[in-house]
Parts: C-alpha cells; structure tokens; sequence
C-alpha cells in the first residue's frame, strides 16, 4: 500500500489543522493505522492510533483531549484533526500502516508498522 500524507501547514497556537492520508493500492480497511510526528532534533513519536474499523482508538498522553483519528475506509483515507495546537506540536507528521486480520488492534509502536507516508509538516507559531 503507498500513503500519501497531506494538509500539513501554518497555524496559530490554539488554532485548528486536519492532516489526511490517503492510501492507495490496496484496500485500507485490511490496515491498522497510526500516525507518528518528529521535531527537528528529536526520535518519532506515536500520536495516534486506530483499528481496522474505527472503533478503538489510542492517543498519546500530549495530545489526548485535543487530537481525534477517524478512518474513512470507503475513501481510503485516515485523518487526524488537530484542535487547541500548541508550539510543541511542530513536526513532521506521518502516517503509517499495517495490514492484520484482527479488526479491532490498534499499535503505538513504531516498530510495529510497515508502510509509510511522506510526511507533512504541521507549524504552529505562538
């Protein structure tokens, strides 16, 4: 499956950003999602997660309350809406994939994941 990864920009601290990912290739409903994010100078980080089908989801502690994943499997895309942005949430974010026969697993490990997006850059000026 490829993931192309889009809606990165510039916004305000406190302001809003939705990032997209769309899969192609393969159907994404057979993957388990997650996104990732690296700042300059700093190892990736998970951010969060969902099932195959969009019923579990897990967010990191930094941005639980103010993150949402959601999938839209019949149009192959994951997103992940961004609200109340803060400074600290300047990086690179990806999104990343694997395939599993389980509907309803969900991974925070990077080293769990297959496939990889691009990356889009998400800057929030304070």
């Amino acid at each position: 499956v490829q993931l192309q990864a889009s809606g990165g920009g510039l916004v305000q601290a406190g302001g809003s950003l939705r990032v997209s990912c769309a899969a192609s290739g393969r159907t994404l409903s057979n993957y388990v999602m997650g996104w990732f994010r690296q700042a300059p100078g700093k190892e990736r980080e998970f951010v969060a997660a969902i099932c195959r089908v969009g019923v579990r989801t897990s967010y990191a502690d930094s941005v639980a309350g103010r993150f949402t994943i959601s999938r839209d499997n019949a149009k192959n895309t994951v997103y992940l809406q961004m609200n109340n942005l803060k400074p600290e949430d300047t990086s690179i974010y990806y999104c990343a994939a694997k395939e599993d026969s389980d509907t309803s697993t969900y991974y925070r490990s990077d080293t769990d994941y297959v496939y990889w997006g691009q990356g889009t850059l998400v800057t929030v000026s304070s």
